[in-house]
Protein backbone atom coordinates (compact mmCIF):
# COMPACT_ATOMS: atom_id res chain seq x y z
CA UNK A 1 0.00 0.00 0.00
CA UNK A 2 3.13 2.29 0.85
CA UNK A 3 4.45 1.82 -2.71
CA UNK A 4 1.66 2.46 -4.50
CA UNK A 5 0.40 6.24 -2.59
CA UNK A 6 4.25 6.58 -3.67
CA UNK A 7 3.49 6.09 -7.16
CA UNK A 8 0.42 8.32 -7.09
CA UNK A 9 2.40 11.34 -5.03
CA UNK A 10 4.72 11.65 -8.29
CA UNK A 11 2.53 11.12 -11.33
CA UNK A 12 2.39 14.76 -11.56
CA UNK A 13 4.33 16.96 -13.79
CA UNK A 14 4.10 20.70 -13.94
CA UNK A 15 3.51 21.61 -18.18
CA UNK A 16 2.14 25.21 -17.76
CA UNK A 17 0.25 26.34 -20.68
CA UNK A 18 -1.94 29.29 -21.72
CA UNK A 19 -5.73 29.14 -22.97
CA UNK A 20 -6.68 31.72 -25.29
CA UNK A 21 -9.22 33.57 -23.41
CA UNK A 22 -12.95 32.40 -24.80
CA UNK A 23 -15.00 34.98 -22.48
CA UNK A 24 -15.22 38.41 -21.94
CA UNK A 25 -16.96 40.54 -20.03
CA UNK A 26 -17.35 38.69 -17.33
CA UNK A 27 -15.86 39.44 -13.63
CA UNK A 28 -12.92 37.56 -13.15
CA UNK A 29 -12.89 37.41 -9.20
CA UNK A 30 -12.53 34.05 -8.66
CA UNK A 31 -15.27 33.20 -10.86
CA UNK A 32 -16.31 29.88 -11.50
CA UNK A 33 -16.88 27.89 -14.68
CA UNK A 34 -18.73 24.30 -15.11
CA UNK A 35 -19.64 22.82 -17.85
CA UNK A 36 -22.95 21.01 -18.48
CA UNK A 37 -23.00 18.42 -22.00
CA UNK A 38 -26.78 17.38 -21.62
CA UNK A 39 -26.96 13.52 -22.77
CA UNK A 40 -30.34 14.42 -24.99
CA UNK A 41 -28.89 17.13 -26.74
CA UNK A 42 -25.84 17.61 -28.39
CA UNK A 43 -25.71 21.62 -26.80
CA UNK A 44 -22.99 21.66 -24.69
CA UNK A 45 -23.21 25.20 -22.46
CA UNK A 46 -20.75 27.31 -20.31
CA UNK A 47 -21.75 28.16 -16.76
CA UNK A 48 -20.06 31.17 -15.35
CA UNK A 49 -20.38 32.88 -11.81
CA UNK A 50 -19.87 36.59 -11.30
CA UNK A 51 -19.43 37.34 -8.11
CA UNK A 52 -19.57 40.92 -8.14
CA UNK A 53 -22.99 41.17 -10.23
CA UNK A 54 -24.54 37.87 -7.95
CA UNK A 55 -25.31 36.48 -11.27
CA UNK A 56 -24.64 33.22 -12.93
CA UNK A 57 -24.02 33.48 -16.76
CA UNK A 58 -24.88 30.82 -19.88
CA UNK A 59 -22.89 30.66 -23.06
CA UNK A 60 -21.83 28.42 -25.69
CA UNK A 61 -18.36 26.58 -25.92
CA UNK A 62 -17.83 29.20 -28.81
CA UNK A 63 -17.72 31.94 -26.22
CA UNK A 64 -21.65 33.19 -27.41
CA UNK A 65 -23.82 34.70 -24.92
CA UNK A 66 -26.34 32.26 -24.55
CA UNK A 67 -28.05 34.36 -20.85
CA UNK A 68 -25.12 36.62 -19.07
CA UNK A 69 -27.90 36.90 -16.17
CA UNK A 70 -29.77 33.20 -16.23
CA UNK A 71 -29.79 33.68 -12.34
CA UNK A 72 -29.61 36.42 -10.14
CA UNK A 73 -29.67 37.52 -6.64
CA UNK A 74 -27.16 35.26 -5.44
CA UNK A 75 -24.73 36.10 -2.45
CA UNK A 76 -21.07 36.60 -4.22
CA UNK A 77 -21.35 33.09 -6.11
CA UNK A 78 -18.07 31.42 -6.38
CA UNK A 79 -18.28 27.81 -7.17
CA UNK A 80 -20.45 26.37 -9.34
CA UNK A 81 -21.29 22.37 -10.41
CA UNK A 82 -24.20 20.78 -12.75
CA UNK A 83 -25.33 17.46 -12.51
CA UNK A 84 -27.78 16.46 -15.08
CA UNK A 85 -30.44 19.59 -15.71
CA UNK A 86 -29.64 20.87 -11.86
CA UNK A 87 -27.06 23.88 -10.93
CA UNK A 88 -25.66 23.81 -7.65
CA UNK A 89 -23.90 27.35 -6.46
CA UNK A 90 -21.83 28.19 -3.24
CA UNK A 91 -23.02 31.64 -1.95
CA UNK A 92 -20.16 32.80 -0.45
CA UNK A 93 -21.60 35.79 1.21
CA UNK A 94 -24.46 34.56 2.15
CA UNK A 95 -23.13 30.61 3.81
CA UNK A 96 -25.68 28.68 1.69
CA UNK A 97 -25.61 26.45 -1.36
CA UNK A 98 -28.19 26.94 -4.12
CA UNK A 99 -30.31 24.99 -6.26
CA UNK A 100 -31.21 25.94 -9.96
CA UNK A 101 -32.06 24.36 -13.38
CA UNK A 102 -30.22 24.90 -16.26
CA UNK A 103 -32.82 26.99 -17.54
CA UNK A 104 -32.57 29.39 -14.41
CA UNK A 105 -35.88 28.24 -12.62
CA UNK A 106 -35.19 28.40 -8.63
CA UNK A 107 -35.40 24.49 -6.93
CA UNK A 108 -34.21 25.69 -3.69
CA UNK A 109 -32.21 28.89 -2.84
CA UNK A 110 -31.17 27.77 0.24
CA UNK A 111 -30.85 23.97 -0.19
CA UNK A 112 -27.86 23.55 2.12
CA UNK A 113 -27.27 27.24 5.33
CA UNK A 114 -25.16 28.16 7.82
CA UNK A 115 -22.05 27.06 5.90
CA UNK A 116 -18.33 28.86 6.22
CA UNK A 117 -17.99 31.36 3.25
CA UNK A 118 -18.50 28.49 1.07
CA UNK A 119 -16.07 28.83 -2.25
CA UNK A 120 -16.06 25.59 -4.20
CA UNK A 121 -18.59 23.05 -4.80
CA UNK A 122 -18.99 19.42 -6.49
CA UNK A 123 -21.35 17.09 -7.30
CA UNK A 124 -20.73 13.04 -7.52
CA UNK A 125 -24.12 11.03 -8.21
CA UNK A 126 -26.16 12.31 -5.12
CA UNK A 127 -24.10 13.83 -2.90
CA UNK A 128 -22.95 17.43 -2.84
CA UNK A 129 -18.90 18.28 -1.28
CA UNK A 130 -18.08 21.67 -0.45
CA UNK A 131 -15.02 23.52 0.23
CA UNK A 132 -15.07 26.44 2.89
CA UNK A 133 -12.54 29.35 2.42
CA UNK A 134 -11.68 29.36 5.63
CA UNK A 135 -8.39 28.81 7.48
CA UNK A 136 -8.47 25.17 8.63
CA UNK A 137 -12.07 24.64 7.15
CA UNK A 138 -13.26 21.66 6.62
CA UNK A 139 -14.69 19.58 3.50
CA UNK A 140 -18.48 19.12 4.42
CA UNK A 141 -20.45 16.22 2.51
CA UNK A 142 -24.07 16.64 2.00
CA UNK A 143 -26.85 15.01 -0.25
CA UNK A 144 -28.46 17.06 -3.07
CA UNK A 145 -31.70 16.93 -0.99
CA UNK A 146 -29.83 19.27 1.44
CA UNK A 147 -29.23 16.57 4.54
CA UNK A 148 -25.84 16.71 5.78
CA UNK A 149 -24.09 13.54 5.39
CA UNK A 150 -20.60 15.17 7.48
CA UNK A 151 -20.04 18.66 7.79
CA UNK A 152 -15.91 17.68 8.75
CA UNK A 153 -15.39 14.97 6.16
CA UNK A 154 -11.83 15.96 5.59
CA UNK A 155 -10.00 18.40 7.79
CA UNK A 156 -6.50 20.01 8.38
CA UNK A 157 -6.68 21.96 5.10
CA UNK A 158 -5.18 25.42 4.49
CA UNK A 159 -7.64 28.06 3.01
CA UNK A 160 -9.63 25.65 0.69
CA UNK A 161 -10.86 27.18 -2.41
CA UNK A 162 -11.65 25.00 -4.91
CA UNK A 163 -12.64 21.21 -5.18
CA UNK A 164 -13.19 18.88 -7.69
CA UNK A 165 -14.18 15.00 -8.07
CA UNK A 166 -13.40 12.38 -10.06
CA UNK A 167 -14.37 8.85 -9.69
CA UNK A 168 -14.25 8.07 -6.27
CA UNK A 169 -11.46 11.05 -5.29
CA UNK A 170 -11.72 14.46 -4.24
CA UNK A 171 -9.31 16.77 -5.56
CA UNK A 172 -9.12 20.19 -3.28
CA UNK A 173 -6.90 23.42 -3.97
CA UNK A 174 -5.90 24.94 -0.70
CA UNK A 175 -4.96 28.35 -1.19
CA UNK A 176 -2.71 28.89 1.75
CA UNK A 177 0.05 26.51 1.41
CA UNK A 178 -0.37 26.52 -2.48
CA UNK A 179 -1.32 23.35 -2.83
CA UNK A 180 -4.08 20.65 -4.35
CA UNK A 181 -4.67 17.13 -1.94
CA UNK A 182 -6.19 14.18 -3.02
CA UNK A 183 -8.91 12.19 -0.88
CA UNK A 184 -11.45 9.78 -0.96
CA UNK A 185 -15.19 10.76 -1.36
CA UNK A 186 -15.02 8.74 1.96
CA UNK A 187 -12.84 10.95 3.29
CA UNK A 188 -9.60 9.56 3.72
CA UNK A 189 -6.05 10.71 2.72
CA UNK A 190 -4.85 10.20 -0.41
CA UNK A 191 -1.73 12.59 -0.59
CA UNK A 192 -2.21 15.91 1.42
CA UNK A 193 0.11 17.67 -0.99
CA UNK A 194 -0.18 15.75 -4.83
CA UNK A 195 0.87 19.13 -6.09
CA UNK A 196 2.91 21.77 -4.80
CA UNK A 197 4.43 25.23 -5.58
CA UNK A 198 1.14 26.73 -6.70
CA UNK A 199 0.17 30.32 -6.54
CA UNK A 200 -2.87 30.82 -4.44
CA UNK A 201 -4.67 27.17 -6.47
CA UNK A 202 -8.49 28.75 -6.84
CA UNK A 203 -11.16 26.99 -9.36
CA UNK A 204 -10.17 23.07 -10.11
CA UNK A 205 -11.63 21.00 -12.88
CA UNK A 206 -10.92 17.29 -14.14
CA UNK A 207 -10.82 16.34 -17.35
CA UNK A 208 -9.95 12.49 -17.72
CA UNK A 209 -6.91 12.10 -15.80
CA UNK A 210 -5.71 15.90 -16.15
CA UNK A 211 -5.86 18.34 -13.45
CA UNK A 212 -6.60 21.85 -14.76
CA UNK A 213 -6.14 24.88 -11.94
CA UNK A 214 -6.37 28.21 -11.60
CA UNK A 215 -3.59 30.45 -9.77
CA UNK A 216 -5.31 33.28 -8.16
CA UNK A 217 -1.33 35.09 -8.60
CA UNK A 218 -0.18 35.47 -11.56
CA UNK A 219 -3.52 34.54 -13.62
CA UNK A 220 -2.46 31.42 -15.09
CA UNK A 221 -3.92 27.65 -15.96
CA UNK A 222 -2.07 25.12 -14.80
CA UNK A 223 -2.24 21.65 -16.43
CA UNK A 224 -1.23 18.37 -14.24
CA UNK A 225 -0.63 15.25 -16.39
CA UNK A 226 -0.24 11.83 -14.30
CA UNK A 227 2.60 9.72 -15.43
CA UNK A 228 1.03 6.50 -14.53
CA UNK A 229 -2.65 5.68 -15.13
CA UNK A 230 -5.70 6.06 -12.72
Amino acid sequence: MATHRSERSQRFALPLSRRRLLLTGVSLAALGVALSVPFESARAQIFVTNPNSGTIGEYTLSGAVVNAALVTGLGYPLGVAISGSNIFVANFANGTIGEYTTSGAVVNAALVTGLGSPAGVAVSGLNLFVAPYISGGAIGAYTTSGAALNAALVTGLHSPFGIAVSGANLFVTNIASGTIGEYTTSGAVVNAALVTGLRGPAGIAISGSNIFVANNYGGSIGEYTPAVPW
